[in-house]
């Protein structure tokens, strides 16, 4: 009995330091943000454990479980309609709110789900709440994309499936299928997915053939480049749940089919160094020194190699193909994007991402809303049904959605 008692505080202490991440003043519930996070950490480690044991990829084990514990089935409700669908080869789930008196045609948004091109679904309950929220809330019809997954797939497959998957909906005769107004189209997704929709709409812009072009784009804390991970928002953020900068990092990795064995070559930019030839042509699209607000800059230097690695890029072109790193797409395919949304957080790696991309947007002409939170963290737009509700989900989600409604 008496070890019991001594254990029963040692175990309570070890679980506090477990938990326990020191966190900015200015975040929102950052106990409720410590629980979560070592909850992903702990099953983290559980699928990284069994990956070392060679039993399964780390990742389809992560997947595996998230969506064997919140996958919702495909019910239709009397306010929305939901069902399964394939377009051009890739599923999607689609929202279809009721008709409204005389209404003929509706809104429509094609929304790309993030988990860093490896994780989630449009099945989850994460993201079938917010499509569901979305369609009743501005009386549009939801596409959510089901794009494959990495490990299974890597870059370009995420992206063709998005884009495919996209088109297919933007044909006319789909459209009327659907009771869409052609003119009344938006293109988003959140994170990996934000990324997703960035690359498709510049590729949309770039085709000739499309008569149908989305009239807005919405971008949530998106993911928009590979050239730069110390950006004040990654040297600021390092450490920040629920995505470490680390972490990022080995997203891109796995997405881009690379090897673990060069995080830190990516970590400290060697693959961007000022020797790497490919690289060159595309800094000044990615000068944060100019493209970001002082507030964001701060006193952070950039952190830029006078001799790096090129063999890296040879060996991993995706790190500078603009279907993948959006960010650095040139200044006339910019100016071609619709009126653009994008959301970012003061406590999140990828806020500059989203930053910079406002910004040059900004100066090719194209309107851009920049809606930004200081209290927010990456990833909280998707957690607002317990017991993972945030306040500063609810926040976001509102924020967007408004500004859905009073621009599409």
């Amino acid at each position: 009995m008496r070890a019991a008692w001594l254990l029963l505080p040692a175990l309570a202490a070890l679980s506090a330091y477990y938990v326990y991440l020191p966190l900015p003043g200015a975040v929102s519930d950052p106990w409720k943000l410590m629980l979560l996070d070592a909850t992903f950490r702990a099953v983290q480690q559980t699928c990284h454990l069994i990956h070392y044991l060679r039993l399964s990829h780390h990742l389809i084990v992560l997947n595996y479980l998230i969506c064997t514990f919140d996958k919702l089935k495909s019910v239709s409700s009397e306010d929305i309609k939901i069902t399964d669908a394939v377009f051009d080869g890739v599923e999607v789930r689609v929202f279809e709110p009721p008709a409204k008196g005389d209404e003929s045609l509706k809104r429509s948004v094609v929304y790309i789900h993030g988990g860093g091109w490896a994780l989630a679904s449009a099945r989850t309950s994460l993201y079938n709440n917010l499509c569901r929220i979305m369609a009743e809330s501005l009386n549009a019809v939801v596409v959510s994309v089901e794009y494959r997954l990495v490990p299974k797939v890597c870059f370009p497959e995420q992206y063709h499936d998005a884009l495919r998957a996209t088109k297919h909906f933007l044909q006319p005769d789909v459209l009327a299928e659907y009771s869409v107004d052609p003119s009344r189209i938006a293109i988003s997704g959140d994170s990996a997915g934000g990324n997703l929709a960035a690359a498709v709409c510049q590729q949309l812009s770039k085709d000739e053939d499309l008569t149908v072009r989305p009239k807005l784009q919405a971008l949530i804390y998106p993911v928009l480049q590979a050239f730069d991970f110390n950006t004040p928002s990654y040297q600021q953020n390092m450490n920040m749940p629920v995505l470490p900068r680390y972490v990022m990092i080995n997203y891109w990795i796995d997405y881009i089919n690379g090897n673990y064995d060069l995080a830190h070559e990516l970590l400290v930019n060697n693959h961007t160094a000022l020797n790497v030839g490919r690289a060159l042509s595309f800094r000044a699209r990615l000068n944060w020194t100019s493209l970001l607000p002082p507030s964001f800059k701060k006193n952070y230097q950039p952190v830029v190699q006078t001799t790096g690695t090129a063999a890296i890029v040879e060996r991993l072109p995706a790190l500078l193909d603009v279907r993948a790193v959006p960010l650095l797409a040139d200044d006339a395919t910019l100016a071609r994007q619709p009126r653009t949304y994008v959301l970012t957080c003061e406590n999140d790696v990828l806020r500059d991402d989203g930053a910079m991309y406002a910004t040059r947007l900004e100066r090719a002409g194209v309107p851009v809303t920049l809606d930004h939170f200081h209290d927010c963290f990456h990833g909280c737009m998707i957690f607002t049904v317990w017991p993972t509700d945030f306040s500063a989900g609810v926040q976001t989600r509102n924020s967007y959605i408004k500004w859905l409604d009073e621009n599409l």
